[in-house]
């Protein structure tokens, strides 16, 4: 921690107070100021707090404008001022209009990652995105919704690829995302993975396939704060030795600077 910085934007982690970076942990433990996205952040990373005049705020219910006011005036006060964001922040964090805010007002800061919910549904399912001759592709997007999504990267042209598919913010737009995926290279059996909110104490998850997915969503009345994972490599049967694909990193008969 720098003791001549006084702003941390941190990746509080997917939802599991314990899936948070010690760098994380150390600065909100010690933050004089602690401004949190309780609509998605666990209020439970507010415990770790040991400052027992610590000012929160949640920012839910405020505007930029407001957030920006109370970090600045943190600032001028000198007092460590913690902006926790859930997951990390780098993905649809909304923290770059932030940075630029502080850029304007002279304001150094740092950013601290998480653990985004796409690797906690990784986790959660024991899936790898990136299998050797099934995808090598990982890519985050989103359906577009009430925020726009420039026109070369609409879900239309992005299906096309065929690759390993982690789609935030689209739950609750699946017959569209349905539609478009068969317009893609993904066919009905291609499989599905609904994770809704990955590593809580409710954490959900569905095995479908794109036939079969908005029965699926609808029928656990699933609306928001889930992913959609879309792929071959979620195929069950690569979990079967004849089937296995092996990486060339660990083969016998493949060498490398530590391994003749």
């Amino acid at each position: 921690m720098d003791k001549n910085k006084y702003v941390y934007f941190i990746g509080a982690g997917p939802g599991d107070k314990e899936l948070i970076t010690l760098k994380g942990f150390n600065i909100i433990r010690n933050a004089d100021v602690i401004i949190y996205a309780g609509s998605l952040v666990n209020k439970e990373i507010l415990d770790y707090s040991e400052n027992k005049n610590v000012q929160i705020h949640n920012s839910a219910y405020m505007t930029l404008e407001e957030t920006h006011k109370i970090i600045v005036k943190g600032v001028k006060e000198k007092k460590l001022v913690a902006r926790v964001h859930t997951g990390d922040p780098s993905i649809y964090g909304a923290i770059y209009e932030q940075m630029v805010l502080l850029d304007n007002e002279g304001i150094d800061y740092e950013i601290i990652p998480g653990v985004s919910s796409a690797f906690a549904a990784a986790a959660a399912t024991k899936s790898e995105y990136t299998l050797p001759e099934v995808s090598q592709t990982v890519i985050f997007t989103r359906m577009e919704g009430r925020t726009p999504v420039p026109e070369k990267e609409n879900l239309s042209r992005i299906a096309e690829i065929g690759a390993t598919l982690v789609l935030f913010l689209s739950v609750g737009l699946v017959e569209k995302v349905k539609e478009t995926l068969l317009k893609g290279s993904y066919s009905e059996t291609t499989p599905v993975i609904i994770a809704k909110r990955v590593s809580w104490a409710d954490e959900e998850i569905i095995r479908s396939n794109v036939k079969n997915m908005v029965d699926d969503v609808k029928n656990a009345g699933i609306s928001k704060t889930a992913l959609i994972l879309v792929g071959d490599v979620f195929h069950e049967k690569y979990r079967e030795l004849k089937f296995l694909k092996k990486s060339r990193l660990y083969d016998s008969g493949f060498k490398t600077e530590y391994r003749k």
